[in-house]
């Protein structure tokens, strides 16, 4: 098998008609990395994927595999595989035969195309099950000889769209494990496309977030979610409590926000603020459901607001309390479930406070709901 190799995106831009679908895509993906691109339907992430594979062509810009330019150079002639969706299987042929169909194309012997696809099952945990039909195997089954198939070709890059969307909650999370362990096993370059950002930030070394043909983020999963660069980020990867309003001070890393509703409310700046957020500015405060807590008691303090409990909702590990601060702003905290026999605290004002290191600050932007 061969290993993965970089790919690069340098301006790229993807125009249909007046329609921008992308917009001045920089990226640098390394060789061997598991690299997504996250977020909402129709905001660019497959007409990206289509540019790297080569059913498309940039209308700006260059898409560079292996430091080599693709201008030119079709689908069959790139060092891609690309799985979609559909997976798309031939259901008249036998697993083995799926495998290595493009070995067939090459004229390998049947000896030599059997062989291969054992040392395929075998590496997708599939060992013998090589002569059954696709319709005899399971979703999370058929997703890994699709994977097979791809790999047989050799590629340096595989490209997968959106490949687990059809599979049920449990086997996509069984499944986002097998992947990662099947691209760290071959060494090659995977690049995934998913508005999950679940298999996002479970799986990948690197996530580049869209929104509207933009890529507001590129970053590790952990950094993308405790670090957003953009209000889009912050609510659109993960949940977020938003509060708006004005910087009224800053202190180093820190700023104290004027907000709407909740009073003056401090938090860390967000990295990518760090050099343009001033005193005056509009800003959005973020806080996440798990980083708020009942507070020991009701002192005022700059990372407490006080709200009431609308209602309660049991997850099993944890219990979502949702309340209703000033003028009707909603909140949400996350608490673990660790066993207590807890009381209800519905109808009740609690005040919640939340260390302002796990909050933060950016100027005012759109928000991934809007």
């Amino acid at each position: 098998m061969s290993r993965g190799v970089e790919v690069n995106l340098d301006n790229v831009w993807i125009r249909f008609g007046d329609f921008v679908a992308v917009r001045e895509a920089n990226v640098s993906i390394k060789g061997g990395e598991f690299f997504s691109f996250l977020g909402p339907s129709g905001c660019g992430k497959t007409t990206i994927l289509r540019a790297v594979s080569g059913f498309l062509e940039p209308s700006e810009g260059t898409v560079k595999i292996g430091g080599r330019d693709m201008a030119g150079i079709g689908p069959n002639k790139r060092p891609t595989a690309l799985i979609f969706q559909n997976l798309a299987l031939f259901p008249l042929m036998k697993v083995w035969e799926n495998i290595t169909f493009s070995l067939e194309v090459q004229g390998f012997s049947k000896v030599d195309r059997r062989k291969r696809a054992d040392e395929l099952l075998e590496m997708i945990a599939l060992p013998d099950q090589g002569d059954k039909l696709p319709s005899e195997l399971s979703g999370g089954q058929k997703q890994r000889v699709a994977i097979a198939r791809a790999l047989c070709a050799e590629p340096d890059v595989l490209l997968l769209d959106e490949p687990l969307s059809a599979l049920d909650l449990k086997l996509r999370q069984h499944m986002r494990t097998e992947l990662r362990e099947i691209q760290q096993r071959v060494g090659i370059t995977f690049i995934y496309i998913t508005h999950d950002q679940g298999e996002a930030l479970t799986m990948s070394d690197n996530v580049a977030v869209m929104r509207a043909g933009v890529i507001d983020q590129i970053a590790d999963g952990q950094t993308v979610y405790d670090d957003p660069a953009t209000p889009f980020v912050a609510s659109f990867v993960g949940e977020n409590n938003v509060f708006r309003g004005t910087v009224k001070s800053i202190d180093g890393e820190f700023a104290i926000v004027d907000t709407n509703r909740s009073g003056e409310l401090a938090a860390r700046i967000a990295t990518s603020a760090k050099s343009n957020l001033k005193v005056g500015d509009a800003a959005m405060m973020f806080v996440r459901p798990e980083a708020c807590n009942i507070a020991p008691d009701d002192a005022p303090g700059k990372n407490r607001l006080t709200a009431m409990v609308k209602h309660e909702e049991f997850e099993g590990q944890i219990y979502n309390v949702f309340l209703e601060g000033s003028e009707g702003k909603e909140i949400k905290m996350s608490l673990v479930n660790i066993g207590q026999n807890r009381q209800s605290a519905e109808g009740k004002d609690l005040t919640l406070e939340y260390a302002p290191e796990h909050a933060v600050v950016l100027p005012a932007g759109e928000l991934a709901s809007e």
